[in-house]
């Protein structure tokens, strides 16, 4: 079977400046006209900017170890090579004029002459021209793994009752390797009588109990069984990365906050807490704004200082959250700051939250994992439903690519939070709205 070439579009390298290694044991290839398109986003000063400027770097890395149009050899059995326009034949279903129009163009020859090509764009529009002329395509956010088919963190099942008695008496069940994925959750019923909740741990290859949780978690507790889920994983130390997903009311922001404050200020495991979100609506950068840091990013955080405000108050009584809340202000303990300007920064001994995610970019991402130092437990919560970023959808963000990137390590846990507990209208209005 002759191997497959996969042909890049501009919009797949803006968005995956890594997207070239995502093709194992198979061709890459990426027309002039491309590189063309990424030279000329090279000056922008946006993610965009710097993503083009990041791929035209690599390749112009990759020239020197031979000649890219011959093809050179790079890790996974990748061969990667750039086209140039063949002006031999007249073979041009499509006018030149307009960019996308001259990828499939490259597709199309390729195709004619017997190359078994897949065209890979993230623009819908150039893949229905595609498979128009008979041109086998890929939406690149399906190479990633999408979002309809995501891991849910969780399973139920249905045993005897007698395999719910064992595991209380002897307070684990045996499993075989590959029955479950690491830090999978899974809820055990037998005909409603009877259930028990429990963890696979892979190391032990072993469900065992959820962490006796003996009083509230600075006054909140638990309220159905994914919240259990959910907070057991924010405790357990040895899980350095945890993902929640869940609409409006899920309760996953405030079970990060909750979580956090106990961990920094009560058990002192951590040195402070870091809550950042994507600025959306002011463009990604608050430096044009007046005023310090701390008043610029005010309004954007007000969610998270609502959250904050009503632990405290649970957690001091009624009439002194508000000395609780100062003290946490005050103590130094608690960083609010915009994802920007956490990369280029080491992180150690943290508890980060990055809430509202799926704002994010799979690069940006990284950058912001990357950068947790030696003792720093990272929480990514959001929504991929609910995209603000004109440039990601529930497919190609951040929270997704995390998910299906990331299950199955150990150090790792991940929950999709489906039951809303604010009211009865926040439920209703997550549903049909």
């Amino acid at each position: 079977m002759s191997r497959k070439t996969f042909l890049l579009d501009t919009n797949v390298l803006l968005h995956d400046p890594a997207a070239i290694h995502s093709f194992e044991d198979s061709d890459v290839a990426i027309p002039v006209s491309v590189l063309e398109e990424l030279s000329s986003k090279k000056h922008l000063t946006t993610e965009l900017g710097k993503n083009a400027r990041s791929v035209v770097r690599y390749i112009d890395g990759l020239a020197s170890q031979g000649h890219l149009h011959k093809g050179v050899s790079i890790e996974k059995g990748i061969d990667f090579k750039t086209l140039v326009e063949d002006h031999s034949d007249d073979i041009r279903p499509l006018s030149p004029e307009w960019q996308r129009h001259k990828v499939l163009n490259y597709a199309y020859k390729l195709k004619a002459k017997g190359v078994p090509v897949v065209l890979v764009t993230r623009d819908f529009i150039t893949r229905v021209k595609a498979q128009s002329l008979g041109i086998e395509t890929q939406d690149y956010a399906m190479v990633q793994g999408g979002y309809d088919n995501l891991y849910p963190g969780y399973r139920n099942i249905e045993v005897p009752k007698s395999h719910i008695d064992l595991f209380y008496k002897n307070g684990t069940i045996e499993m075989k390797e590959g029955d479950y994925l690491a830090n999978e959750y899974c809820v055990m019923s037998a005909d409603k009588q009877s259930s028990a909740v429990c963890r696979y741990n892979a190391k032990q290859k072993h469900l065992e109990p959820l962490l006796n949780i003996k009083r509230d978690i600075w006054g909140i507790h638990p309220l159905n069984v994914e919240q259990r889920c959910a907070i057991d994983m924010l405790l357990r130390d040895d899980i350095k990365l945890v993902t929640m997903i869940g609409q409006a009311g899920t309760g996953k922001t405030m079970m990060a906050l909750a979580c956090g404050l106990r961990k920094v200020f009560d058990e002192d495991l951590y040195s402070r807490i870091l809550v950042s979100r994507p600025i959306m609506p002011l463009g990604k950068d608050i430096g044009y704004l007046p005023g310090s840091k701390e008043e610029k990013l005010y309004h954007w955080m007000q969610p998270i200082y609502d959250n904050l405000e009503y632990l405290c108050e649970s957690t001091s009584g009624e009439g002194n959250g508000s000395e609780t809340l100062k003290f946490v202000r005050e103590s130094g303990k608690l960083e609010l700051e915009a994802v920007t300007y956490i990369r280029g920064r080491t992180l150690p001994r943290m508890w980060i939250i990055i809430d509202e995610a799926q704002n994010l970019t799979p690069h940006e991402v990284k950058t912001v994992i990357s950068r947790a130092g030696k003792g720093t437990k990272v929480i990514l919560t959001g929504d991929p439903s609910q995209i603000d970023n004109p440039y990601l959808d529930k497919d190609n963000n951040a929270l997704t690519y995390v998910v299906n990137k990331f299950k199955n390590e150990p150090i790792y846990g991940h929950i999709i939070l489906e039951r809303t507990e604010r009211s009865e209208l926040s439920a209703l209005a997550a549903k049909i709205l």
